[in-house]
């Protein structure tokens, strides 16, 4: 492919990065993608890249902690449960109660009066102690439950939430435990997948309705429950081991059958700041509980969040599947329930980093073997969401070798899902990321914001099939990175402060279209080419607006020489970064004069359907203050 003309900035900041950097003569491995370019590998199997005439080498990964490692590995003793969290330099506390399931729809730990040392890793809990006017849910005559612990380091900040069920009256013995979830996932109008995970191997079955729904052995379970009635309420009973608990769940109606109902978006709920459940090692506890406790008691059908669930930007894969598991647990007593779908930000990855010898960063990465070991991968690995997505961008017109699978996978992170007559297209546009912008034109990877080609061609089907149905009138776009940001991403997002040649690299070359052509391209599809796009649904911003996209919204910088897209139509942007992350104050843009309700509260933004109408409300989970409403159709 021919190289792009015209790119002042990216060829700039190609060339700071490749100033003087030396021609090596070691051959790629067959392990690197030949979708990057000068990264090597030594005799001794270690990666690098060169930079300025120097060899720099990857830094080996390196996580604060693990989700393995704060699972503690627990075992009976004779007064109550040890601990090991494999973590020597881990010294703090925990917190101990137990769990009343059956007393609550929406079971959470009731912590004891006293807590427990972590000394050198380790620690205990005296459940002998919690006898009498303790035992609240009577284990000295059932000779078991479940008791929830929280782990916080000497800093103070809390790091993990568990759970373990024990048997016994002393000696005590650990039993089988749901130590997540369940939660209701690809909900339909006869059923859905059920996930959840147990602390030991085991045949996890199913009851709904009389009928049974059996699971494979293993400690990750998803079981799909079907034939069920569309539009109806069932109690389900997950079983495992010695141990049954009850839950329900609401079928999907029919498609087309244009019956009332709400749902819920948000997204950014990345640790803040202020202490306490604000951060739980990577995400917001406090708010993201207040977001799903005001979608539960709005009786919600499903929620949307899209993108920034956690602090991120690491290397180790055991850290980052602590994080997801710290967010799902705040999310968890809420998605037994109803649904809730799940989409990719930028914090989100989990990169390859490559550090000078000063201890500086010069290049980070999505990390490879791209099957198992991206950002994409292992975000599919913790959620459960629709597979209908496109496979990956191996095909496109700029990949180098056709017959490899050398990009990273779309499943689960790339899909739509419908329920009655609303369809949610959740796009990527953090995909094959590379947080080191300068790095990009040398290295190849992926630009933040930017909607690559075969992600682009899938879209364009899946509008078109939309399109042609008539059981759907309402379609939502979501995507993590707004279209038109207004405060805190002006600088890049769909926009980059007005300058069309950011875009991703490939094997080395620029791919043929810039950020504001691929953001006009988008634009075409879903306003001109689309009836039924009512909004695009994005985050990264952390703060709420309504952004007015229409044929006298002014879109372009000054002397923009591209070809210019004209809009038939007027959609809405409603951005909603606004779960928990720092705030972001809003910015002037060319389209300023078109951005209502800009607010930096925390905000959840609830969809009335009913029929052909449509409207909106805006609430402050925290406190619970509606700031804005309108309607939308």
């Amino acid at each position: 492919m021919p190289r792009i003309k015209h790119q002042p900035l990216l060829s700039l900041l190609a060339l700071l990065f490749c100033a003087n950097a030396s021609v090596s003569q070691v051959k790629t491995s067959d392990d690197i993608p030949a979708i990057h370019s000068n990264i090597h590998q030594d005799e001794d199997g270690r990666l690098y890249i060169n930079h300025k005439g120097e060899k720099i080498y990857e830094t080996p990964p390196k996580a604060t902690y693990r989700l393995t490692d704060l699972k503690g590995n627990p075992k009976g003793t004779d007064t109550g449960i040890s601990f090991d969290f494999n973590n020597p330099d881990l010294h703090g506390k925990m917190y101990y109660g137990f769990i009343p399931y059956g007393d609550a729809k929406h079971p959470l730990p009731v912590y004891f009066k006293t807590e427990a040392k972590i000394e050198n890793g380790k620690s205990a809990i005296n459940i002998a102690e919690m006898r009498g006017k303790y035992d609240m849910i009577g284990w000295e005559q059932s000779e078991k439950g479940t008791v929830g612990y929280r782990i916080v380091d000497s800093r103070g900040t809390t790091v993990y939430d568990g759970k373990i069920t024990f048997k016994g009256k002393g000696p005590f013995e650990i039993d089988h435990t749901l130590i997540e979830g369940p939660f209701v996932n690809r909900l339909t109008p006869d059923g859905a997948t059920i996930s959840f995970e147990t602390n030991l191997e085991t045949a996890a079955k199913i009851i709904v309705n009389g009928r049974t729904f059996n699971g494979d052995v293993n400690t990750h379970h998803e079981i799909l429950v079907s034939g069920l009635e569309p539009n109806k309420k069932y109690n389900y009973e997950v079983i495992f081991g010695n141990t049954h608990q009850e839950f329900y769940l609401t079928t999907a109606p029919l498609p087309g059958t244009r019956s009332s109902f709400k749902f819920s978006y948000a997204s950014d709920s990345r640790n803040g700041k202020g202490g306490g459940e604000r951060n739980v090692h990577g995400a917001n506890f406090y708010i993201m509980k207040k977001i799903m406790a005001l979608s539960k008691q709005q009786n919600v059908a499903f929620t949307q969040f899209s993108g920034d669930l956690i602090n991120g930007y690491l290397t180790d894969k055991g850290e980052i599947n602590l994080q997801y598991a710290n967010w799902k647990r705040a999310v968890e007593p809420f998605w037994h329930y109803f649904p809730v779908y799940i989409s990719m930000g930028n914090h989100e990855i989990l990169y390859r980093r490559f550090d000078n010898k000063q201890g500086q960063n010069v290049a980070r990465i999505d990390r490879f073997p791209y099957k198992t070991e991206s950002a994409e991968a292992v975000f599919a690995a913790n959620f459960v969401n629709p597979e209908n997505g496109p496979v990956s961008e191996d095909g496109a017109i700029y990949d180098p070798n056709p017959m490899v699978s050398d990009f990273p996978p779309y499943a689960e992170n790339v899909f739509y899902y419908t329920y009655d007559n609303v369809a949610v297209i959740v796009l990527n546009s953090n995909y094959f990321f590379s947080p080191s912008f300068a790095s990009i034109p040398h290295l190849g990877g992926g630009l933040h914001g930017y909607i690559m080609d075969q992600q682009l061609s899938w879209l364009e089907s899946t509008l078109q099939t939309l399109e042609v149905d008539n059981n759907i009138d309402h379609i939502f776009l979501t995507q993590h990175t707004p279209f038109f940001p207004n405060g805190g991403h002006v600088k890049d997002d769909m926009w980059y402060n007005g300058q069309n040649s950011f875009r991703p690299y490939v094997a080395g070359e620029p791919l043929a279209h810039g950020i504001i052509e691929r953001r006009d391209q988008l634009l075409d599809l879903i306003v001109n080419k689309s009836s039924k796009v009512i909004a695009i649904l994005t985050g990264d911003e952390h703060n709420y607006a309504r952004t007015e996209i229409g044929p006298n919204t002014n879109i372009y910088p000054k002397n923009y020489n591209n070809p210019k897209v004209k809009l038939s139509r007027t959609i809405f942007q409603i951005n909603n970064g606004a779960a928990g992350a720092p705030y972001y104050a809003q910015e002037p843009t060319p389209w300023s004069s078109f951005v209502s309700g800009f607010t930096t509260q925390n905000a959840l933004v609830l969809f009335h359907v009913s029929g052909d109408t449509l409207e909106v409300e805006v609430i402050n989970p925290d406190t619970l203050e509606k700031f804005d409403s309108y309607k939308l159709r």
